[in-house]
């Protein structure tokens, strides 16, 4: 069974196993304050940064506000997500970005322009914000791509490039979803279970030790 017979059964699966599946970073309705919360997902969960904005979000109250705080403050706030430092100057110089260029560009090129803004980050942002489709490579839908065969390679721009020659545009974003919440339930990074997973008969299990 090759790539395209393995995307056909997950396209068919997913959205049955995961109809809820969508962006779990809380964002309050602001969407550049989802881009703020997926600068700091890099390397930690979801749960964690949602631990984190609440606090953040009720300190410096804007983008503005964010812009202009003291680092070692905002440093203290993002303490418990790792990488602190770099996480403290990353968003606010996308938040300075962001006032100085009045918003959030609605393209991925212009996206990943701002600021501590991959590809990863402008996806989120398009697929979530302005609706178009969008490839998601987290940590989870990376791991999988691999594990399920759907591409040899290692790169997250190279697995959104396969992925794209993939899906259907109408499924990128809803799959990337889907396949991320797969990874939290089921085929984790660490003990995948492996013997409830309902892909089991087409995963060759690449990357599992």
């Amino acid at each position: 069974m090759n790539n395209r017979e393995h995307i056909e059964i997950l396209l068919l699966r997913l959205p049955l196993l995961y109809p809820d599946a969508r962006c779990v970073l809380k964002y309050y309705g602001d969407p550049e304050k989802l881009l703020i919360a997926t600068i700091l997902s890099a390397r930690t969960t979801d749960k964690s940064v949602n631990q984190v904005t609440p606090l953040l979000w009720s300190t410096v109250r804007d983008i503005k506000g964010l812009a202009s705080a003291n680092r070692d403050l905002i440093e203290d706030m993002v303490h418990s997500l790792g990488f602190f430092r770099s996480k403290a100057k990353s968003i606010q110089n996308a938040a300075e970005w962001l006032l100085a260029n009045d918003g959030l560009p609605d393209t991925i090129e212009g996206l990943v322009r701002i600021p501590g803004v991959g590809r990863k980050t402008a996806n989120v942002i398009i697929g979530e914000v302005f609706h178009k489709p969008a490839i998601i490579v987290d940590t989870h839908v990376g791991r999988l791509s691999g594990r399920l065969d759907l591409t040899r390679a290692k790169q997250p721009d190279r697995i959104e490039a396969k992925l794209r020659k993939l899906l259907p545009e109408e499924s990128r974003t809803s799959f990337s979803h889907q396949l991320g919440f797969h990874g939290r339930a089921v085929c984790t990074s660490r003990n995948p279970s492996c013997d409830v997973c309902d892909f089991k008969e087409i995963c060759p299990g690449r990357g599992i030790r």
